[in-house]
């Protein structure tokens, strides 16, 4: 990767101690220190339920009723970063007290990336049986959602009932569900899951546009698009994501087929380049004209699906300008208008994107480049975010103004890529995995 002395140089002197020589072992004992001081907060001040809230070190549960998101989300990374002890009792606990049978709407996507991913990873990782009999019942739970005129899932099940509702979805709400229901089939032997998932992700790629795009709303009724805007971020960006990764995961062609139309419309309408750099911004998905020059912390995982994909040179200049983002504040925006050169939308939820692009490059190249960007995420992190209990968002990364929430996937994405980055490499073989979109790592194994 050929960062410009200027940037490296602007990013470095985040802090005092960037300027130190450090090994990559140091830096993996960093993240994890970093980790125990976020999970540590957690457990002291949120454990039982779905969230934490640093600042005021209170808790959070998204539907009046717990889940237990942030343990179930950061067994994993626990266990990757070999905090057995801490793994095997945060296990025994999501064993015995998780349960779907709640009077309750959950949101699919967020369900099957957040809950089921990291079930069916933590199955694998340690054998425990009753994970997949959690993520089977919760899948039997969710397969209701995919009635529909489409096989578009709709947005929200009931748990105990199957009543479903929401029709106004988006592609990466109804696209990104293959990875973990295709697992849970191979898991199971049970192929609704599968079938399900895949006739949701046909569906949506014979609804594209003549040109190869797909916009960010659509009906899952009426299969007609509600929002036409077409880009990499929010709404839309998991479903390329899976697209690329269900073909390596399952070897399937048609997935195959799909990223290689879906790329060639991505590079030919939405790739541009400015005075700032390398960069994917919006364009309409029927004519392909351009509608925002935005590019923000949610599409820097696109440099992840270029290096995936075997693009290394397209991956390696969009790092650079995902990097030069980062700079620019100290820490990415949200939203960023790389003409202008402004943030269009200045929060920060300690997004993990730019982490995994950076841990993706460095699996694919090994240039040591990759592990200095990610010290200085690192230190950005610390020096904006951390509190004294834990990590938080912030409301402006300008004036660095804080929130009051720390997401559970900044334990199962933001501190395991950190941690991944700088780990050796037999912590877990990076060709024998695919990542759910949550950070969550499938073993292909059958």
């Amino acid at each position: 990767m050929r960062m410009t002395l200027c940037s490296l140089l602007v990013c470095l002197s985040l802090t005092t101690a960037s300027a130190q020589m450090v090994t990559a072992e140091d830096m993996a004992a960093r993240v994890k220190m970093e980790f125990l001081h976020a999970w540590n907060g957690y457990k002291t001040y949120a454990w039982g339920h779905d969230g934490f809230k640093p600042v005021s070190k209170t808790y959070y549960d998204w539907y009046g009723t717990p889940f237990y998101l942030t343990a179930v989300e950061a067994l994993d990374t626990m266990t990757l970063m070999g905090l057995t002890e801490e793994a095997d009792s945060t296990r025994e606990f999501i064993a015995t007290h998780l349960s779907f049978d709640k009077d309750v709407y959950v949101n699919v996507f967020e369900f099957t990336i957040r809950v089921m991913g990291s079930l069916l990873t933590n199955y694998q990782l340690s054998r425990d049986h009753r994970l997949l009999d959690l993520a089977d019942d919760l899948g039997r739970r969710m397969l209701p959602a995919f009635v529909s005129g489409t096989g578009l899932p709709y947005m929200e099940v009931n748990l105990k009932t199957g009543a479903v509702r929401g029709e106004l979805s988006n592609p990466g709400a109804a696209g990104t569900l293959l990875v973990e229901f295709g697992s849970l089939t191979a898991m199971t032997g049970k192929g609704a899951y599968y079938n399900s998932a895949k006739i949701a992700l046909l569906s949506l790629y014979r609804a594209r546009s003549d040109i190869g795009l797909v916009g960010e709303g659509i009906n899952v009724t009426t299969g007609e698009w509600t929002k036409t805007d077409s880009h990499l971020g929010a709404g839309i960006d998991s479903y390329y994501e899976y697209v690329l990764k269900c073909g390596y995961l399952f070897d399937d062609s048609d997935c195959r087929q799909m990223w290689l139309t879906h790329y060639a419309a991505i590079n030919k309408y939405l790739l541009d380049s400015s005075a700032t750099g390398y960069w994917y911004g919006h364009a309409d998905m029927n004519t392909g004209k351009r509608t925002k020059t935005w590019f923000g912390a949610l599409e820097a995982y696109f440099p992840a699906c270029l290096a995936l994909s075997g693009d290394i040179g397209r991956a390696d200049r969009l790092m650079q300008s995902c990097f030069a983002m980062w700079c620019k504040y100290g820490i990415e925006p949200e939203e960023y208008n790389y003409v202008t050169g402004k943030a269009e939308k200045p929060r920060y939820y300690l997004n993990p994107e730019v982490m995994e692009s950076a841990y993706y490059l460095f699996s694919a190249t090994h240039d040591p480049v990759y592990l200095n960007i990610g010290k200085v995420f690192l230190d950005s992190l610390v020096t904006y975010c951390r509190t004294e209990e834990g990590f938080t968002e912030l409301d402006n990364v300008v004036t660095k103004a804080k929130r009051d929430r720390m997401e559970p996937y900044f334990m199962a994405e933001t501190m395991k890529y950190l941690y991944l980055l700088f780990a050796p490499a037999e912590v877990l073989p990076f060709d024998k995995v695919i990542f759910n979109t949550e950070g969550h790592p499938i073993r292909k194994a059958w």
